[in-house]
């Protein structure tokens, strides 16, 4: 039976609660809920990248891609990820923000499939997101 190992890259605090950031077994990999906290400093909580939506963004998805190369993945190896808005409103600036994202990311597979739904996070967040990858 292959063992599961959790995936937690130094850019990332240990988490408020039991889980992890990230679980690998065998060729499955698991990206927990990320938000757009900065890279952790010893003796500084958590801190968001930023008040807007496009620093949020781009902060929440490369802490998708830190906990993805730490389990040895790419996005080229990532099959789905949810999108999670506190806003509506924001759904057009996300999509912008993420194409370009992506856009840049030198993908050589077809884009993963995605889902964005609305939800409530806690104060100054505005967005999470998580993905399940399978290596080859």
């Amino acid at each position: 039976m292959t063992e599961k190992t959790a995936l937690t890259p130094a850019t990332h605090t240990t988490p408020p609660a039991k889980f992890s950031h990230g679980v690998r077994k065998g060729n499955i990999l698991q990206v927990a809920g990320q938000v757009g906290f900065l890279p952790a400093e010893e003796g500084r909580p958590p801190t968001p990248a930023g008040p807007t939506l496009r620093e949020q963004t781009l902060q929440t998805l490369a802490n998708v891609k830190a906990i993805l190369e730490e389990g040895g993945a790419s996005w080229d190896d990532v099959m789905m990820i949810r999108v999670y808005l506190t806003d509506p409103s924001h759904f057009a600036e996300m999509n912008e923000t993420y194409d370009r994202y992506f856009g840049e990311q030198g993908l050589t597979q077809a884009p993963p499939a995605r889902t964005t739904v609305y939800v409530g996070l806690p104060e100054g967040l505005l967005i999470e997101v998580d993905g399940l990858a399978v290596l080859d």
